[in-house]
């Protein structure tokens, strides 16, 4: 009765039952569902821990990090309680907060197999191991294809896309609404040592920036944040020169709720036909759109959308050599 009283009471916590339902399906770190379960990593340890101690899960290292998977309970003699969780969990993959949680999950799973330090060539699948090899790598050999330019990346966030092109370009801007998330991002180029790179707080819709003062404006994940979204493509017009372009990468429309309370959405991302269509309408032109990253069962893909804001006309500019 006392072992019983102790899995019983060990099991009335929401964030173990949802902790224990994600090791169910793959084996994770602390770090992967940390992210997640949205909590504190402190509190995903201490949850760790009492169902480590109570035989609910084990470690497994690998790659020099410590993995957690749920123990098969019938093989301890807790055939009853393996039954009841595994019921549970078939009875709750309808629930939005579960439902949140599997997408969560394969962005994770996404970016582990992105990781070719975690993930080595497997030769039952004829990929070959190539020591070094990274996409972090191959977008910096890229960048340096790129001239100097005048970037500005528009929805910053913690600032990892501004800092990586201020490797290739001559001056960056980092525009965000958040102090929060600026403040980061400062210190994160602090670290890097990027010397060019300016941040600043503001609103897509209305950016502190001056008009026509840069060769090109990014828009990463940043676009379904926007109140307007037809707003804050105009303001991106205003502040290209003429011939300067604008980069997308973008959600595919979806039908994931959540991530409006979650995480801050206004828009359940694009269609190719919409984003062509908003763009169009902001006065680009050259507009070109394409498939990004995607994976099967994965409600989030990405679009990617490149356009150029039309170059002055020979006689414009000469009215505006005049005005000046």
């Amino acid at each position: 009765m006392r072992s019983a009283s102790a899995h019983f009471r060990l099991l009335g916590d929401e964030a173990r039952l949802r902790l224990l339902r994600l090791l169910s399906r793959e084996r994770l770190n602390v770090t992967e569902l940390t992210a997640v379960l949205g909590l504190a990593q402190s509190g995903v340890s201490r949850h760790l821990k009492l169902l480590k101690e109570a035989g609910f899960i084990d470690e497994q290292r690998s790659a020099g990090f410590t993995y957690y998977a749920l123990v098969d309970l019938r093989q301890r003699g807790l055939g009853s309680l393996w039954d009841a969780l595994v019921d549970h969990f078939a009875q709750a993959s309808r629930d939005p907060a579960v439902k949140a949680d599997h997408t969560r999950l394969q962005e994770v799973l996404r970016l582990r197999k992105e990781n070719f330090r975690e993930h080595a060539a497997d030769p039952r699948e004829g990929r070959q191991l190539v020591p070094g090899r990274s996409w972090m790598a191959w977008s910096r050999a890229l960048g340096l294809l790129l001239p100097r330019l005048r970037v500005a990346d528009l929805g910053c966030g913690d600032g990892y896309l501004t800092i990586e092109s201020s490797r290739w370009a001559g001056r960056v801007v980092g525009v965000d609404r958040s102090p929060v998330v600026l403040a980061r991002a400062r210190l994160l180029a602090q670290r890097r040592r990027a010397t060019n790179v300016t941040w600043k707080r503001g609103e897509l819709e209305k950016l502190p920036l001056d008009t026509a003062s840069f060769d090109l404006a990014l828009l990463s994940q940043a676009l379904h944040h926007a109140v307007n979204p037809s707003r804050a493509l105009a303001e991106a017009v205003r502040i290209l020169v003429p011939g300067g372009r604008l980069l997308i990468l973008e959600l595919r429309e979806h039908k994931e709720e959540w991530v409006r309370d979650k995480l801050g959405d206004h828009v359940l991302g694009f269609s190719e036909t919409g984003l062509r269509h908003l763009l169009s309408e902001a006065g680009l032109v050259d507009v070109r759109t394409s498939a990004g990253a995607s994976k099967v069962g994965d409600p989030f893909a990405v679009l990617l959308a490149l356009a150029h804001k039309p170059a002055a006309t020979r006689g414009s500019s000469r009215r505006a050599r005049k005005d000046s």
